[in-house]
């Protein structure tokens, strides 16, 4: 019953068709069922005829085969039997005799068109009615695996939109002629082109146009936060749901990787410059695919034994699976990127040693130093970072154990500190490899949690706990050193800090303790040190980061450029894509003007 409920509730938002001589319905909406019927005669035949509850006219479907460019002898209403062929006007792209019918949108009613040449989108319409339609579709949610079964699997979650659904929330872009979202987005995608590819039915194309600025748009699709960039600009959201911009771009390029229409580019012109990439990241392999693109020998340097940095050691398969972070580094390399593992930059070779044999450095490393609280007990065994948790079941695929050979954390009450997308990953982790309770401890309330909402929408779905306004005190140790519970303090919320949030303030005596067996620390990073310590004249904000020209991404040492989370601290995958674009454009023109 609650399915049908839902679907009810759909039903509401979809266009109301009517019979321009008797004023009745076309819609027919039941359980399983909702479009439009019409009777029709084709070459002397009566047929039936079946349209989209969104009047998609071109997806016309009937009870026999018409070959594409027909057209129909009469359309005919089936609650009075009056023909609706009107001769007030004939279609406006190929000339042939069209219906009348009134659609409702907005308590408004519209004279709309179809016309009888099956495959013509013809419609009558204004822009202004088309405007009124779209915002009657409903958003088009992805299906995802149920919550009792994901938690005990590591297949990733949402199944992404199949065809159907991705063409009718592709219908809802409003094809805006000054586009906000792509204002919106850090590498500045043309939306709206690769929305109007996709509706047309040229998945490829729609995959391609994406792939002029965003070499990832797979992962793009599936960690980035596209309610606070690219969504949050969409007009449609003002008075409805914002197009799901990111789920579509999951599909085209999901579609693109699965029908093998993935084509690696003939690179015409060759240079003899060359540019080392430090850290293989989503900043790293956008700068090296950029400069790759344009000429250059790229060499890219990862410190671990396998390539992908935060996308790989980071995100859990159940978000991103990493078949396709591998895929996407398999392109890389056959651009003619030279992927070079295991070389930790600052030991086994300096920046400065670097800039001996290659023309640039690009600095992409992330920021991969755990925090931690410094309060008692945080030596104590079952204590860990967010970073070599994730490490350990992502990277060295514990989950997996003993397929692989490390073994999974284990705890049976696991405590997560911290409210962000970390938090959240460690969480629904720590769920699926085998914990009985989990807990996430936050000392804010749940309006500032920083995680994305999806991310704590499945994290509740999945049985997670949250206990707010809480902050740790003490980590409590039995006799073998091993965590056993922690000591913590209820929180109110004060004035406002430097990022806008109220403060956390401790409340005197509210002082409780937290049974436990197992703690992960996701209360951010910082700045690994590495670097620094072997490149001179490397200058750093007031917070460590590397100081960078924000326009350039160039540093105090001349052809020498960071991006990503070692210039901004935490952010996201599109941010550091972003500073990686902006760092090889700049690279090039410096480059070309040397070379000159």
């Amino acid at each position: 019953m609650l399915d049908y409920d839902v679907k009810y509730l759909k039903f509401k938002t979809f266009l109301n068709t009517y019979c321009p001589h008797c004023n009745n319905s076309f819609n027919i909406k039941t359980k399983t069922e909702h479009v439009i019927k019409f009777n029709a005669k084709y070459k002397g035949e009566d047929i039936e005829l079946r349209l989209s509850p969104y009047l998609d006219v071109f997806e016309v479907e009937c009870s026999i085969d018409l070959p594409e460019g027909a057209v129909l002898d009469d359309l005919i209403c089936p609650k009075c039997n009056a023909s609706l062929v009107t001769d007030e006007r004939n279609c406006g792209e190929c000339n042939s005799p069209v219906a009348l019918v009134i659609i409702s949108a907005f308590a408004k009613l519209i004279n709309f068109y179809i016309c009888l040449k099956y495959g013509c989108e013809w419609h009558g319409l204004t822009k202004a009615d088309e405007r009124q339609i779209k915002l009657k579709i409903p958003r088009q949610e992805m299906p995802e695996q149920d919550q009792k079964l994901r938690v005990h699997n590591f297949v990733e979650v949402p199944y992404g939109l199949t065809t159907e659904l991705a063409q009718l929330e592709a219908g809802r872009c409003l094809q805006c002629k000054k586009p906000l979202c792509v204002d919106g987005c850090p590498v500045a995608v043309d939306i709206p082109g690769f929305i109007k590819l996709l509706r047309e039915d040229d998945i490829d194309g729609a995959a391609k146009k994406i792939k002029e600025r965003n070499v990832l748009p797979a992962v793009c699709g599936r960690v980035c936060p596209q309610e606070d960039q690219c969504e949050a600009k969409c007009v449609l959201g003002i008075r409805d749901e914002p197009v799901a911009i990111g789920n579509l771009e999951r599909y085209v390029a999901d579609f693109e990787r699965k029908m093998d229409l993935v084509k690696v580019p003939l690179i015409k012109k060759k240079r003899k410059q060359r540019v080392a990439v430090i850290g293989s990241g989503p900043g790293g392999i956008t700068c090296a695919a950029d400069l790759v693109l344009l000429g250059y020998g790229v060499t890219m340097y990862e410190a671990l034994h396998e390539a992908g940095g935060v996308l790989l050691y980071g995100i859990p398969e159940f978000r991103l699976p990493k078949s396709i972070v591998s895929f996407e580094l398999d392109y890389l390399r056959k651009l003619g990127v030279k992927v070079e593992l295991n070389h930790v930059i600052g030991t086994i070779y300096t920046v400065d040693e670097l800039l001996e044999n290659f023309d640039a450095v690009y600095i992409g490393v992330g920021a991969g130093l755990p925090r931690f609280m410094n309060i008692p007990g945080e030596n104590l065994c079952n204590v860990f970072s967010a970073n070599e948790y994730l490490t350990r079941i992502n990277l060295m695929k514990a989950y997996k154990f003993p397929e692989y050979d490390t073994p999974k954390p284990s705890g049976n009450k696991i405590t997560v500190l911290g409210g962000g997308n970390v938090a959240m990953d460690c969480a629904r982790n720590a769920l699926r490899c085998g914990a009985a309770e989990v807990t996430i401890v936050y000392r804010r309330s749940r309006k500032e949690l920083p995680a994305r909402a999806a991310e704590v929408h499945h994290a509740e779905e999945e049985g997670i706990k949250f206990k707010l306004l809480t902050n740790p005190v003490r980590y409590i140790g039995n006799d073998q050193n091993w965590v056993k519970g922690m000591e913590c303090i209820q929180m109110k919320l004060g004035k406002p800090d430097d990022s806008g949030r109220r403060r956390p303030v401790p409340i005197e005596g509210s002082e409780f303790i937290l049974d436990t067996d197992m703690v992960i620390v996701a209360i951010g990073t910082g700045p690994n040190p590495i670097i620094f310590s072997t490149t001179p004249g490397l200058n750093r904000n007031k917070w460590g980061y590397i100081d960078v020209n924000m326009e350039t991404m160039e540093t105090s040492k001349e052809f020498v450029y960071a991006g990503g989370d070692i210039v901004t601290g935490s952010a996201t995958v599109i941010e550091a894509m972003g500073a990686g674009r902006i760092a090889a454009d700049a690279i090039h023109k410096k480059l070309t003007k040397k070379a000159k």
